[in-house]
């Protein structure tokens, strides 16, 4: 099965963690960020359920083509710790399909504790296969999933692994898993969530993207990310 991530890609998707934007302008603040960004991630779903109404109300607000990754529920991830989750995702994807065209891909951000179960991480992708049909990328961050099996199973079940910043490992560095869709989340270093790339360094992360990428910051905590989204867009599609 080739999976979709939702249009024919000519350049890499640019967004951030949230859509917090400055204040001032016309509509509301999803509206305001969705004219200058292609894609956001909600993270809040992490920390809390949304209404399907909510998830259909912030589809109908951005263009056609902009796209929402949604980060799975703590309860799956940190919580449950991907055991019997079935019950705890059956929920959660109701209400994010509202989404409509508008969804994305699903974010499995992983415990840094989280040691990788090949019969236990096998079952968890399975239940979720039988599920979603979407794409999904996760964020291992503990150091036994960087290795021959963890990339195979998640080939096997079409997930791709997500490069991230500051990485936890050093193959976190780069996308791993299925190479249907490399998602790239720069979390802000040295300090996390707070510092910002820099020219220098956002040139060098261009260089590295390609069609069909995502690439998120969420350095939010210092207002960096949305800064960093914008400059990197502007060096991989410059403007007319």
């Amino acid at each position: 099965m080739t999976r979709s991530t939702g249009r024919p890609e000519t350049a890499c998707r640019i967004g951030t963690a949230g859509w917090s934007v400055p204040q001032g302008g016309e509509g509301s603040q999803l509206q305001r960020y969705s004219a200058r960004l292609d894609c956001v991630e909600i993270d809040s779903s992490f920390y809390r359920p949304h209404r399907p109404q909510t998830y259909a109300r912030w589809a109908a607000s951005v263009p056609q083509g902009f796209r929402f990754a949604v980060k799975a529920p703590r309860a799956v991830t940190h919580q449950a710790r991907l055991r019997d989750a079935a019950p705890l995702l059956q929920p959660f994807l109701a209400e994010i399909a509202a989404l409509g065209p508008a969804l994305g891909p699903l974010l499995l951000q992983l415990p840094p504790s989280l040691k990788f179960d090949p019969a236990l991480a096998q079952n968890f992708f399975a239940d979720l296969r039988k599920l979603f049909a979407g794409c999904v990328v996760a964020e291992p961050r503990h150091a036994s999933w960087f290795g021959p099996g963890p990339e195979a199973l998640l080939r096997a079940y079409e997930i791709g692994r997500v490069a991230a910043d500051p990485a936890p490992a050093p193959e976190a560095a780069a996308p791993g898993g299925w190479d249907g869709l490399r998602y790239w989340r720069m979390h802000g270093s040295p300090q996390m969530y707070h510092t910002a790339y820099g020219e220098d360094r956002l040139r060098a992360l261009a260089g590295q993207l390609a069609p069909r990428d995502w690439c998120i910051f969420d350095n939010t905590a210092s207002g960096a990310a949305l800064q960093d989204a914008l400059k990197l867009q502007s060096l991989i599609r410059p403007p007319a």
